[in-house]
């Protein structure tokens, strides 16, 4: 099988133009191509007028050989790539000893759990939150009540902050080992659309997810794992040997119970910060790294569409439009669009009392009024919170509390128009974009909740993603504050083994360790360290 590359076609082609095309790219007869499948679509869309379809499609023909020698120079046809996923090692039967625990529920835990559980080790997931059902009402009651669950919200309960998101399923990350192919096959099998497998940005959802999750928990239950919820970490035991090594030997958990643990997958998402007082407290080599923080956002879709598609805007091949924007200012800093959501919502992502977080979500059909993106500032350390591994946490909290005061001390978010931020005015009254956060918007100027820097960055940046998107500037765009958990603030330092660079069978991993960013590289970080366990498992006996 061959695998065509670039293969470009006019928005809106009959379906049969694909084989029309890929006969026309070989200079081959049609008896000749005997199948064909699309192995990724995508779009161009720079040139609004002459909008194109650009697919990667796998061809079996009656000659293979033959073309592919034709063909030896030319990049754009290969032999297709073999993405199947095989596990390195397997748990030898009848295998003695502790089972490898994961701390953390999310996409990492997630599939370093299922990956363990396919190669036979019977993982122990424990997770501090709930099964993602009732953590999904518990969530809904803080954005239609106001009230916060510390232990249940979007940062914490099955299926991690992913759950409630835009669903995307891509990333940048180098993959030789096609591990993300993996993740989104897993997914499919879990009941997500088979798209996902070709589409070049592809995304879920947050009400799919629900019920994927679900069903990827039963599968690691069939092969012998065990899910304990509302199970929090309050310690590590870890012994220190004469020559100054250090072994983690256990956890001591909330509920009074000690689990005598040697190998532990530590996944336990950016917003875990007790749990990074803890490791720090108990020596684990961690370290600040650079996170981001703002604002969320919000433009009508309809502006968005026009924006990037002109007249082709609401073709059903394209769906709704997303931008990625990014400006570096005169005072030094980046500013930058992030985690873009489609025809999504704004919503409150706090995990602690008297504090705002906001995050950005959408449902699988993007059909809901408003875009939004995180409009934000790069945060440095070295810059910004120097002097301790744990401080970007208190910067966080110091900005989250002002955000919490600025609107109204009710988890109502403070929010503002940008005609009026650029102003330098508190907002009064909404303009024409009506935000969609829930509990609700608290007018206010923004100014107070944001570092002087961002807003300085913020002032210069929007007239610049005004020339780049129209209207992205406009007076009464809404913006809604503020955004601080873009990443986690640390990383837990691991080595090639995968495991804590000070603490033997200590394995940090996904997003809050400081290895991943968003759904599917989280997933892929988790595969690589479920790995790591197991072959360390089976060199220990």
């Amino acid at each position: 099988m061959l695998r065509i590359t670039e293969l470009k076609l006019p928005l809106g082609h009959p379906p049969e133009a694909l084989a029309a095309a890929i006969r026309d790219r070989l200079g081959i007869a049609p008896e000749e191509l005997i199948d064909h499948a699309v192995a990724r679509r995508a779009h161009d869309a720079r040139r609004k007028s002459a909008i194109q379809m650009v697919y990667s499609v796998d061809v079996t023909l009656k000659d293979e050989a033959a073309v592919l020698a034709r063909f030896a120079d030319d990049r754009h046809v290969q032999p297709t790539p073999d993405t199947g996923y095989r596990p390195p090692v397997q748990a030898p039967a009848g295998r003695r000893g502790l089972r490898p625990v994961v701390i953390g529920a999310g996409p990492c835990g997630l599939f370093a759990g299922l990956i363990l559980a396919q190669m036979g080790f019977r993982p122990i997931i424990l997770e501090r939150g709930k099964v993602v059902r009732e953590r999904t009402k518990d969530t809904w009651g803080l954005w239609r009540r106001g009230v916060l669950n510390p232990e249940s919200n979007v940062q914490f309960g099955e299926g991690g902050a992913g759950t409630f998101s835009d669903g995307k399923l891509y990333s940048q990350i180098k993959d030789p080992r096609f591990l993300g192919r993996k993740v989104l096959t897993e997914f499919v099998k879990a009941g997500a659309p088979e798209e996902i497998l070709t589409e070049a940005h592809p995304h879920i959802g947050t009400f799919r997810l629900v019920t994927m999750v679900e069903s990827m928990r039963r599968t690691i239950q069939d092969l012998g794992g065990e899910y304990r919820f509302e199970h929090r970490v309050e310690d590590f035991d870890i012994a220190t040997a004469p020559d100054g090594g250090r072994r983690l030997r256990g956890l001591h958990l909330h509920t009074g119970e000690y689990l005598e643990a040697d190998h532990v997958v530590l996944a336990v998402g950016h917003s875990a910060r007790g749990t990074f007082q803890t490791l720090y407290d108990r020596g684990v080599h961690i370290e600040a790294k650079p996170f981001s923080m703002g604002v969320r956002i919000e433009h009508p879709q309809s502006w968005i569409d026009r924006a990037r598609f002109g007249t082709c805007a609401g073709h059903p091949d394209l769906g709704a439009a997303a931008y990625s924007l990014s400006h570096h200012c005169s005072n030094g800093r980046t500013v930058y669009s992030f985690c873009m959501c489609p025809g999504g919502r704004v919503v409150a992502a706090t995990s602690e009392e008297g504090r705002v977080v906001t995050n950005g979500m959408s449902q699988y059909s993007r059909a809901e009024f408003n875009a939004n993106s995180g409009f934000v500032v790069g945060i440095d350390p070295e810059r910004d919170y120097p002097g301790h591994p744990l401080a970007g946490i208190d910067f966080q909290r110091h900005w989250e509390s002002r955000a919490f005061v600025a609107g109204g001390s009710s988890y109502q978010a403070p929010g503002q128009k940008v005609g009026d931020f650029l102003a330098g005015r508190a907002s009064t009254e909404f303009g024409e974009v009506m935000p969609s956060y829930k509990p609700g918007v608290h007018l206010t100027d923004l100014a107070q909740c944001l570092p002087d820097f961002v807003v300085d960055a913020f002032r210069e940046a929007l007239p610049v993603f005004g020339r780049q998107i129209a209207n992205y500037d406009h007076p009464d765009a809404m913006m809604t504050g503020v955004e601080t958990r873009t990443s986690s603030p640390v990383r837990i330092t691991r080595g090639r083994d995968f495991q804590s660079l000070n603490t033997v069978g200590l394995f940090p991993a996904g997003e809050g360790a400081g290895y991943a960013g968003g759904i599917l590289s989280a997933g892929v970080d988790g595969i690589k360290v479920a790995e790591a366990v197991a072959q360390s498992l089976v060199a220990a006996g």
